[in-house]
């Protein structure tokens, strides 16, 4: 499984004005075979950051990812608004069960 934390810096303005890129990004790759999620979330301490988490089969579908339209349009829209800064780090990752 690849892991995917991204965290996008971004005025409060931009951020409102990429929420309907974003929704739709959300809805797309969670169609994609492969995505096992893929979330938006603003942080509650700071609303000038948001975190994207997701979850993908192989590192082939991540990539075939990068290369969809809705990634395109989400990128589009991005230029459109641009953030501060974007960092992303991805893990390949075994899930494991945890006693609750």
């Amino acid at each position: 499984m690849i892991v995917v934390n991204a965290v996008i810096e971004a005025s409060r303005e931009a951020i409102a004005a990429l929420t309907p890129a974003i929704l739709a990004m959300e809805t797309a790759s969670l169609a994609e075979a492969g995505c096992e999620d893929y979330r938006f979330a603003v942080e509650l301490a700071n609303p000038e950051i948001i975190r994207i988490t997701e979850r993908w089969v192989s590192k082939e579908v991540l990539q075939a990812h990068f290369a969809t339209p809705h990634m395109a349009a989400f990128q589009k829209a991005m230029a459109a608004h641009p953030p501060r800064s974007v960092k992303a780090h991805f893990y390949e990752a075994t899930e494991i069960d945890m006693p609750r």
